[in-house]
């Protein structure tokens, strides 16, 4: 059923689809060219997957929102909890497309420098993103997309501005979280994908609630 609502979303961004897909491999070159320092490889796909990712979840809020989406799902034999499900794990979908067509880009961009991310540099991504759109699918849920669209727009659009400072930032100090946990390091690398399993799981359960009380 879940499988269903994904494509479902998935038809409902189909106009900009391919036109995403083209960005998923040309953006991470094009940002690699402009981010000049060692870390380059990783802001590029990180800020490729956070417009991606914020546009095409966008694109269905914005189609969902407009000809009232949630409310017909809710006369159908999906739940609400299925509706909710479903957002959680087309974000993790439009990511898995983005790390594969990033792969792609390397092979092309790989005369410039762009380079393949190992497992912890992922699970960072992932981490970030899962913090982010974490805060994003509650809020909207709550107040619905015409009244978030504006502040998350501010903050996607800053990102390219952003990111590249504070990872230079976190470079030119000795602060690294791995320092102060003495773990094997398999489990440091893949502790990222563990706390955003978590940190989805929790904003889940928030929307859940929150979508189960709205009037729709």
């Amino acid at each position: 059923m879940l499988f269903h609502l994904v494509k479902k979303d998935l038809i409902l961004a189909k106009k900009y689809l391919l036109v995403m897909l083209i960005f998923a491999v040309v953006a991470p070159i094009f940002f690699y060219s402009k981010l000049r320092f060692s870390n380059g490889s990783f802001a590029s796909f990180l800020i490729t997957v956070l417009f991606m990712e914020y546009i095409l979840f966008n694109m269905v809020s914005m189609q969902e929102d407009k000809y009232g989406g949630s409310a017909l799902l809710c006369t159908t034999p999906y739940t609400r909890n299925g509706v909710i499900k479903a957002k959680y794990l087309y974000v993790l979908v439009i990511f898995i497309g983005c790390f594969l067509l990033y792969n792609l880009a390397t092979a092309i961009g790989s005369s410039i420098g762009l380079a393949r991310l190992n497992i912890y540099s992922v699970g960072i991504a992932l981490l970030i993103i899962s913090v982010f759109f974490g805060i994003l699918i509650p809020i909207q849920t709550k107040f619905g997309y015409e009244k978030t669209k504006y502040i998350f727009f501010i903050l996607i659009f800053l990102t390219p501005f952003i990111l590249p400072a504070i990872i230079e930032w976190y470079q030119s100090t000795n602060f690294n979280i791995n320092f102060s946990l003495s773990l094997p390091q398999t489990v440091k690398v893949w502790m990222p994908f563990v706390i955003s399993i978590l940190i989805g799981l929790i904003s889940m359960i928030i929307s859940i609630r929150i979508f189960s009380k709205k009037n729709l």
